[in-house]
């Protein structure tokens, strides 16, 4: 087994400066990033930083584009139901499950167990969210149709106008 990364063993406030250098600098003067360290009393080469800068690179690049397509989506298809939310929580159910039931992987059991607590904490917040929504439409629906009755629409318009805030498809 290779040796632990002398950039993954910093102090934390020492790696929250070099992370944000690293961005500062374009990912580049690994150079100038080594002496820094030094002069801060860590020894770290020009060759381990850019190993840890390019891969750091990567998953920052990897979650930018994750980000945009995200943003991409939810202007593409609004999601006022929550079905992405729910969907993201099935995969990672799914990868979870996955997980606990490979056999060569080691796993951090403590670390799963809370990640399936807070998996099912989300799920319940997420489906409290969408009963609110539904009853708020529900009400909305309601009084919109007691107003429309008052203002003489037919009931053809008055059913279309409650399938519209509902969103049910005719």
């Amino acid at each position: 087994m290779p040796p632990r990364s002398k950039v993954l063993a910093l102090p934390p406030e020492v790696k929250a400066w070099l992370d944000q250098a690293l961005i500062e600098n374009n990912f580049s003067q690994y150079e100038l990033l080594s002496s820094a360290l030094a002069e801060r009393g860590h020894s770290i080469g020009k060759s381990a930083l850019h190993e840890y800068g390019q891969n750091f690179e990567g998953r920052l690049a990897a979650l930018r584009t994750a980000s945009e397509q995200a943003k991409a989506m939810v202007a593409a298809a609004p999601d006022d139901e929550g079905a992405v939310n729910e969907a993201l929580m099935r995969l990672v159910q799914e990868h979870l499950f996955k997980l606990l039931m490979s056999e060569g992987g080691q796993i951090d059991l403590p670390k799963v167990a809370k990640a399936v607590a807070e998996l099912g904490r989300a799920s319940v917040v997420q489906k409290k969210w969408q009963a609110e929504v539904r009853e708020r439409a529900e009400t909305a629906a309601n009084a919109v149709e007691k107003i429309a009755k008052k203002g003489g629409l037919t009931a053809d318009t008055v059913a279309e106008m409650r399938r519209e805030i509902l969103g049910v498809a005719k």
